[in-house]
């Protein structure tokens, strides 16, 4: 009725490893971002840091388990040959490599940003009284302007965190090219 899965012959130790690295590059790197930018207490800055990463990183696995079956044969050739021997085959991949890491590094960061703001609306305590009815007005444009202005922060802050630990990541990459 149900087919059991095969165990692959070959197991991609290599990548899951380096993506384990990258996660133990970034993980701090955004905590540090997120405590200094955003003031959170240290935990609560590792605590959101590790939740953007890991949740990321587990959509972005998804993500590629949905797209690969679909590319086409010379492209999954060149997928499985960079993973596994850390070099590419045909010489005009370099653009779309390219294309497709910014591509990622901008859907990791939409993907961040949205994973932060319902942490931080699920996380929230709503533990105010409502106010007076004559100072909703002006309270709620103060309100208004500093929502608007924590959003931008918030946004900001991400791109920075992200921009950080993906070229620290790079560097990584780089130096991993350079030794092998």
């Amino acid at each position: 009725m149900f087919d059991i899965p095969e165990v692959p012959q070959i197991f991609p130790l290599a990548a899951i490893l380096f993506n384990f690295l990258f996660l133990l590059v970034a993980i701090p790197i955004e905590a540090y971002v997120l405590n200094t930018r955003l003031k959170f207490d240290k935990r609560t800055s590792a605590f959101y840091g590790i939740s953007i990463n890991v949740f990321s990183n587990v959509i972005g696995w998804i993500i590629f388990f949905f797209v690969e079956p679909a590319l086409l044969p010379k492209m999954k050739s060149e997928l499985i040959t960079f993973v596994f021997f850390n070099r590419l085959q045909t010489p005009g991949i370099q653009t779309l490599l390219i294309l497709t890491a910014f591509i990622i590094f901008f859907g990791t960061f939409i993907v961040k940003y949205a994973l932060l703001r319902v942490l931080l609306i699920s996380l929230s305590e709503f533990k105010k009284a409502p106010p007076e009815p004559q100072i909703i007005q002006r309270r709620n444009s103060r309100f208004a302007s500093k929502g608007k202005w924590q959003n931008t922060n918030i946004v900001t802050t991400i791109l920075i965190a992200n921009a950080l630990s993906y070229s620290l990541v790079a560097i990584i990459l780089f130096v991993r090219s350079v030794n092998t």
